[in-house]
Parts: C-alpha cells; structure tokens; sequence
C-alpha cells in the first residue's frame, strides 16, 4: 500500500482538528467502502521533469505543501460513530518514493509506468491512515524524470492542483537559492464546514423538489450495451477526445462572450441536444460538476479542499425555440442551481420521483478549467515541466469533460462494458458537428442544429438508401417460382420430418391444384383461405392459389374460434383449403371446404401437372394478412404481385439466399414472417424447412431442429432469440429478427459469427 510507507502519529498530542466530513466527502467515502476494489476515486496526475532536478530539494517543497495546508494532514474515521470524522494532524510525512530506472529502453518505461499506475490505483488508501496521497520521482535518462502524484479524491477537487504545484515550485526555487518562501497563511478547509453548517437545507429541499417535479426515470443513453444483472461486469472505464479547430473555438468562445454566457453553458447545451435526439425525450437531465466554492466564504479562491459537487440539469428541448434565447436560459438555470451547490446529490436525488435504487441520471458533464498547465508554464523554473496529464474517473458510465483552450478539447471516459469505441467515437462526432453548426451560426432553432454532416447526411438521406434496382415489376410470384424450377428441377425445394419435395414435385402438386381450384372459379381478385398445419401441403396450397390467379388469406388453426370467424367473414372467402379436425372448429356452412384429405391422394391426381393459364398480373392481389388487431379490430393488408416480387429480389441480395441456403420456416401461416421465409426459399433455389409444434418450440428443440436439418437462414422473434441458447450453431449464417422490437444486448449477443439484422416492420410494406 502505498501508506505503508509512513505510520501516522495517533497521539492525541499530533492532533490538530477534528470535524465532520463534507457532503461530498461522505459520498466518496461510502463509495470507496462499499465498492472497496474499485479505484473510482484514486486520482492520479504525471508529468516529465526535464533539466537539473534537484531531488532532495523538490521532496522539501512538497514536504512543505502538506504542512502548510491541513486537508493534506487530515485521516477519516467512521466505525463505532454516528457520523464519520476527519482528523487533522499537526505533522504527517509525505510518502515519498525515488525510482531509477535509466538501465531500462524507452518501451519498457513506459510499460513500468503503466504498470506502477495501474499498481498505485487498486492499492489506492486506508482511510484512517493520513496522507491520502504520495508521491513516486523516477530517473528515466541523466536530465529527465517522471513524476506521479497520487491522491484520493475525498482530498481535494481539480481547481487545488495548480495550487499546489504553483507552491511546490515556489519552496523548491526557494530552497535551490537559499532564500526563505513566504506565502500568505492558508485558509483552512474546516471552515468551508462551518459554512455548510450555516446552509439553510429546508430552503435548498424545497428547490429540488420544485425543479424534479414530475422527472421520474434516467434519461436512457440508449446507445449503450446494458447487461442483464446476471451478466454485469466490472465496470472498466476508457477515453477518447475531440479537438475542435481553432477557429471552431475561437467561435464559440466569441459567442459566448457575446452572449454573457460561460463556454460551459453552451457544453452543457450541446449535450443536452445531443442527448434529446439520442433518447427521443424532450426533457433531458444530466449531471453537471460545479466549483461549490460559495463566494460568501472569505479566502474560499485559494484554499485546497473538496468542494466541487456534481447537481442535476434538467433541460426542456424545445424544436421551435430559437438558440440564443434557449443557451442564456440554461445560464440563468446554472445560476439558480449553484446557489443550492451545497446539497449532497443522494439528498437531491430524494426529493425526486426517480425510484430508490435507480440513478437519477448515468451522465454527467464537466468543464475542467483548472489552469494547471498555463500555472506550471508561467512560473519560472530551472527544470522544464511537460506531458502532463490528470487520470480522474467520475462514477457515471459516462462522462463529457471539456476542457477550454486555444483548441476547446472534449473528452469522453465511459465503461468500456456498457459502450463500445465506435460508439463513442460517432457521438463524438455528432457533437463535433453540433458545435460547429453553433459556431457557424448560432441564430438558428434548436431543431435546425444537426447532428451530422452535409456530407453524412447525403451517405445516410441519399446515397445509402439509394437501393433502386430492377426487378420483374411485369411478373407474378408464382412466376419467379416457376422460373427456379425450370433451373433447378430436383433440387430439394421443401423438407418436413421424413417428407421432402423437389422443385418439380412441388410445381407439379400445385399445379394440380391450380387446376382444380380455376373449375371451381378462382381467378384474379378471388379470396381463398388456407387454414391448415404446418406441412407440405401448406406450401402447395400457397403455391397452387397464386397459380391459379387467386389471392389467399392465411388462418393459423390455433387462433380463436371468434378470431377465425371474424378473418372469415370479413374477408368473405368463398373457399377455403383446411383439414377435417380443424374445420369443425371455423364457420363453414356457407364456404366451399376443400379438405386436404380429399385432395390427396384421390381427387386431383387426375388434373394435369404442367403450368395453368390465368389472367392474373403484376397488380392482382397475392394475398390478404390480417393484422393483430393491437389498435382495435384486426384488418385486412392487402399486398400485390409486385410487392412480392420486390420483396423477392431484395431478399436474396439482402440476406445472401442461394442454392445451398436452407431456410427455417418458422413463423405462423397468419403472420407476414411466413411470406418472407417461404418466398426467400423457393424463388432463389434454396430449401425451405419445416418443422412440427414441437420441434419449433423456443429453445432446446428449435435448436436441435435448425441444427439437425442444417438450417443457414432463421427469421425469429426477439422474445423467441433470448430464450434460444447463444452457441453451438457451425452452420447458421443468417439471423433475422421480425415481430417484435430488438433489445439491444441481443444484438450483442447474437452478431458474433452470425450476419444480424433486424426486419421489423409493418405488413403493409408487403413484410
């Protein structure tokens, strides 16, 4: 550990002070308790020495801070108390440790450095054990030194570094020349304690309450991957940044100057626009850190302590409010929450209608103008300072940290388990592009701000769904059908249990079928039900009413009695094709019933086997799909020739359907799903696979049976894919889901070795 260095005095004569933690301070360290392995608050700062370092005298000023300021001598005690205490000391040795490591190549430094980082953050610090901080100096070449400065967070915010190190330099140049330092005497942090104590909390309740009013769940980041519970990993957070052009920044740095604004109000709206068009919410709440130094406490500019607090912007997006007027009211909001900047989150989060257990929100968003580096390189010193960089890690699985400049720079930490890379790079793009849109021109609404490119937006708008292409707009499915048989004749078209029909078998069966129903007047614009099991003869039926001009409507024999009687008699089908043990179940007294019993084998082995003539065209019907009736009675869509042809043709570009694809007829007859699947297999020379009740049952047996028959092609529902185990499948290319909304974890899931996409839609585009 790296406190083990030093054992700090517990005599009650090395005590200075004792009091209470802040707020803030109190959610750290309950944090850090109940998550003991996490390193969410170690924070860890690096930067190069270059030049004559004088180690002896660098370790002195640093001594020197830590006497000077008492939150660097201060230890935290919470067991056996109702309260947890902070116990300022008079005197505490820094820990202190010199690392030589000049023997070793420039590679294996820096996979030292990582690797000490990475050591010093899951050591992190014993809470009872002052300081809460400690430094390591490593000799890397005769001139150069890496220096690290590791503390816990329940020390001090961002805005104390440059504090510090503006002092380390001034006793270090002090003591090189022998001279004395004489600095004011610091402000000691247990009186911002007493300022917290002074607070009026009623007041600062009543005012969260008023302005959570109504809010009642996170924003969703929908972008992200959330895990089940079964399944939540350890969080492990990673960065990607943004730098904004110069003149971009310089921009939004004249506006907001212009406007009265901070530049951290226009971050602050651009992610909460951003944030708007990902979620589709119009009221948006995110996390935003503010200074918390209230400007009633004297000397509060220059004291070293834990004051920043993170509060809850909410935002309401209004499309047709004008830019400006809707930036200066964040402002004004910003200006109203920092006078309750004081009021710990958790006491925040209570007066919400956000249930118990659930974030209040899972972004935040940060603008860290802590001048460390202009500190650093204004002061004049015989060593040369660079590279300097701040590791600090918010508690949220993401955050959006701006940091202001000649080139405004945004950074992004997110949980690497929650978002991918990708992900976060495209967001920062949109933002990239929101901020320059701003810059361009800030006299525009809300809505007109765009999240992507001139150029992205013709590749999405335009060139992406330019998918135009020729298909036999003058043809029938049947024909297409037709077609692939004279191609591939004793190809297996259909496969069900122990039965298989090639493509001529199939063709001939629904030809004599064909023929049959044409005496019985089926022609163009005539309806006929097909109310049978899932079989063989499912697929002749279909085949055998488009060939003789007619359009079918499917039953599936496990609906309702009273839902097949509707479908029925709204449809006015004149005949119907069923079996003897369901038509007893459907109103048939005045409909022509063909039994399949009765046409197979007897009745139509004497009608001819070659392709009928009819007079149906490209503008017929196909067939008529009754709806869920999910918004009030079901309804009849009605799809044409065309539109099939069409579906036809995009499927086998889309999803690669070819002779050897095998495709799992999966869905009911009543449901679209089963018109994609049957016509992706038998207009492209691919074998269509049937399977009973049984073998179609979610999960063990559907597994068995799309692996038993080789199946390459499934189209399921979400609900049916989660319930689906997620390996063993060598030969399943293509996963289609249909019917349902898609969770994002399945996606996740189910797009490693597969080809995933996602079909759904409504009926009345045809599927």
């Amino acid at each position: 550990m790296i406190n083990e260095q030093v054992k700090s005095p517990i005599a009650s004569k090395n005590i200075e002070a004792m009091y209470p933690l802040s707020p803030m301070q109190q959610g750290m360290m309950f944090h850090s308790l109940y998550a003991p392995d996490s390193d969410v608050y170690v924070e860890q700062i690096t930067l190069k020495l270059k030049g004559d370092v004088n180690v002896c005298a660098f370790k002195s000023a640093w001594q020197k801070v830590v006497d000077r300021y008492s939150i660097l001598r201060t230890s935290f005690v919470w067991e056996n108390r109702p309260t947890p205490l902070q116990i300022v000391f008079k005197e505490v040795d820094l820990p202190w440790t010199n690392l030589d490591w000049q023997s070793l190549s420039s590679a294996k430094q820096e996979q030292q450095l990582s690797e000490l980082l990475q050591t010093q953050r899951e050591e992190g610090f014993q809470f009872k054990v002052a300081p809460l901080m400690g430094c390591t100096l490593i000799h890397l070449s005769e001139d150069t030194y890496q220096f690290v400065w590791t503390h816990h967070h329940i020390l001090m915010d961002g805005w104390c570094m440059s504090i510090i190190f503006k002092e380390v330099l001034s006793f270090y140049e002090a003591e090189l020349h022998g001279e004395a330092c004489h600095l004011p005497t610091p402000t000691p942090y247990r009186n911002f304690i007493t300022w917290l104590t002074d607070q009026d909390q009623a007041a600062s309740m009543e005012f969260w309450r008023e302005n959570l009013q109504g809010f009642n769940a996170p924003t969703p980041l929908v972008v992200d991957r959330a895990l089940p519970p079964s399944q939540q990993l350890e969080s492990k957070y990673q960065g990607l940044e943004l730098r904004l052009s110069k003149d971009v920044s310089r921009k939004l740095q004249a506006l907001a100057q212009q406007q009265h604004v901070t530049l951290s109000t226009l971050v602050q709206a651009s992610w909460g626009l951003l944030l708007s068009r990902y979620s589709g919410e119009s009221d948006v709440l995110f996390g935003v850190s503010v200074s918390g130094r209230p400007a009633s406490l004297s000397g509060v500019e220059n004291m070293v302590g834990l004051f920043i607090n993170t509060l809850p912007l909410r935002l309401q997006i209004k499309p047709e409010q004008q830019f400006i007027p809707w930036l200066e009211q964040i402002q004004q909001l910003m200006l109203e929450l920092q006078q309750y900047s004081y009021t710990p989150l958790v006491e925040i989060q209570s007066q919400s209608e956000v249930p118990g257990g659930m974030p209040l929100f899972e972004s935040g968003v940060g603008f860290l103008n802590y001048p460390i580096d202009s500190s650093l390189a204004d002061k004049s010193s015989s060593f040369e300072l660079s590279d300097i960089e701040i590791r600090e890690q918010a508690n949220y699985p993401l955050v959006v940290n701006a940091f202001p400049g000649d080139e405004l720079v945004v950074k992004i930490s997110y949980d690497a388990t929650r978002f991918a890379e990708e992900t976060i790079e495209r967001m920062l793009g949109h933002l990239q592009t929101i901020f320059s849109a701003i810059a361009d021109n800030p006299q525009q609404a809300v809505s007109e701000l765009p999240l992507l490119t001139p150029t992205k937006r013709q590749q999405l708008l335009f060139d992406w769904n330019d998918t135009q292409t020729d298909y036999p707009e003058d043809k029938c499915i049947h024909q297409l059908f037709e077609e692939q048989v004279a191609r591939t004749p004793d190809a297996t078209a259909v496969v069900f249990e122990e039965q298989q029909l090639t493509y001529q078998q199939l063709n001939q069966k629904a030809n004599q079928l064909a023929h049959y129903l044409q005496t019985l007047g089926v022609e163009p614009e005539v309806l006929v039900g097909i109310c049978v099991e899932r079989s063989p003869e499912m697929v002749i039926a279909i085949l055998g009413v488009l060939k003789a001009g007619g359009a079918y409507v499917p039953l599936d024999p496990n609906y309702p009695q009273e839902r097949l009687a509707f479908i029925v008699e709204d449809s006015q089908i004149p005949i119907l094709i069923t079996q003897e043990k369901i038509a007893e179940n459907l109103p048939t007294s005045w409909i022509q019933t063909l039994l399949l019993e009765e046409l197979w084998p007897t009745l139509l082995y004497s009608y001819p086997q070659h392709n009928p003539d009819h007079k149906v065209t490209a503008n017929h019907l196909a067939y008529v799909i009754y709806t869920s009736g999910s918004t009030g009675k079901p309804k009849g869509v009605a799809i044409e020739h065309r539109s099939l042809c069409n579906l036809a043709y995009a499927q086998r570009r889309l999803f690669d359907v070819g002779s050897t694809s095998r495709v799992l007829q999966f869905a009911s007859i009543s449901f679209d799903a089963s018109v994609s699947e049957i016509f992706m297999a038998v207009t492209s020379g691919a074998t269509l696979v049937l399977g009973s009740a049984i073998e179609l049952m979610p999960g063990d047996n559907l597994k068995r049976i799309i692996n038993r028959a080789a199946v390459t092609h499934v189209t399921l529902p979400p609900s049916v894919l989660s319930v689906l185990p997620k390996d063993g499948f060598p030969l399943l290319e293509q996963i289609i889901v249909a019917g349902e909304p898609c969770p994002i974890e399945l996606t996740h899931q189910w797009s490693i070795n597969h080809r995933f996409l996602n079909a759904y839609g409504p009926t009345e585009s045809t599927v």
